[in-house]
């Protein structure tokens, strides 16, 4: 994999585009080429363009710098990646373990960059700095930028991924539009959730069962894309687990639904 940098903001019509197609001839399968531009003629033109050719765009990100862009484009692909969502202790990392150690999928976890990221702010490590972190990062550089900047990972690497967890409609439409990307749910009752975050004791699940339920009803609906809305991402997937029974159960369903795919 390698990032290939093209600042054409000094650049007019048609040199933009000239010099944006002379990158991509060059491009490998798994590279990445981040074209700095301008707002206006270039923004609007170089993406359609480059859709166009058969190429993908796999971000479009506000810069720090005013009226500055950066538009990250790859060659198509026809590897699936997935992505799951689903309510607090529903069970999300056992079908992520699964898929990893029965299907071979890459692991992509949004909340280790929030954790990273929580880390470089000097924040608490905890639920509430996820969400403030999470959805600073998604106002300042766009509704899927997290999940873009993983979906760029993954599709570097050129086998099969899993990117846990999706948690706004906007990520789900930006990685929608990438094509080949399938979404996963998973749900429990409340109860049996909560015993298993017990279980578990991370950074962020040291609760009481108040707080527990606190926590998800404030990340299950949102007007604003840019934030949690679990009931409309569980809505939207394209498979769903309920699972209030024991993991190999969990494990036969997700055995299914590969078949399926393969059928």
């Amino acid at each position: 994999m390698a990032i290939i940098d093209l600042d054409i903001t000094h650049e007019h019509c048609p040199m933009t585009l000239v010099k944006t197609k002379l990158a991509l001839s060059r491009l490998s399968h798994g590279d990445i080429l981040s074209v700095t531009l301008k707002e206006g003629e270039p923004l609007n033109n170089i993406p359609r363009a480059v859709e166009e050719q058969g190429f993908r765009v796999l971000s479009i990100t506000k810069t720090p710098e005013k009226e500055i862009y950066r538009v990250d484009i790859t060659l198509k692909s026809q590897m699936k990646i997935f992505g799951i969502t689903g309510t607090l202790g529903a069970g999300k990392g056992t079908v992520v373990e699964y898929m990893i150690e029965r299907y071979h999928f890459r692991h992509y976890s949004v909340r280790a960059y929030l954790l990273e990221n929580i880390r470089q702010r000097n924040l608490p490590e905890n639920r509430d700095s996820m969400v403030i972190v999470a959805n600073d990062l998604r106002e300042k550089y766009g509704n899927s930028f997290i999940v873009d900047e993983l979906y760029k990972t993954a599709l570097a690497h050129h086998c099969p991924a899993i990117i846990e967890s999706i948690r706004t409609p906007g990520e789900i439409d930006s990685l929608k539009n990438k094509g080949n990307f399938i979404l996963l749910s998973v749900d429990a009752p409340p109860e049996t959730r909560y015993q298993r975050i017990l279980c578990r004791q991370s950074e962020t699940d040291r609760v009481s069962y108040q707080d527990f339920l606190e926590n998800e009803k404030r990340e299950m609906h949102s007007d604003n894309p840019a934030k949690q809305n679990l009931a409309a991402c569980i809505a939207r997937a394209d498979f769903s687990f309920y699972n209030s029974a024991d993991k190999e159960t969990l494990y036969k369903e997700i055995d299914k639904m590969m078949q399926a795919m393969t059928n």
